[in-house]
């Protein structure tokens, strides 16, 4: 357990970090499946919909740091490539 003022003000920022960034994660994920879901249910239109708000999630969690920079361009690259060649 902590014992100095300074290592238990890192905990609680460590704790709130963590849950800021479990949000952008579980936002990108659910978006994720959810255009996969479609892709296999053959609804390319409404994938090709949800493309612009899987594209801002992972701006977003590039932008703060949740994931690096180019982690975001290869998921979109990948979903992209994926929904154009259902088609």
């Amino acid at each position: 357990m902590a014992i100095t003022k300074s290592a238990k003000k890192a905990i609680r920022q460590s704790a709130k970090r963590n849950e800021q960034n479990t949000v952008y994660k579980n936002n990108i994920k659910k978006l994720v499946k959810e255009a996969n879901a479609l892709v296999l249910a053959k609804k390319m239109a409404d994938a090709k919909k949800l493309l612009p708000k899987i594209y801002a999630a992972l701006d977003k969690a590039a932008k703060v740091g949740v994931i690096k920079k180019n982690n975001a361009s290869r998921h979109k690259s990948r979903l992209t490539k994926l929904i154009d060649k259902k088609i």
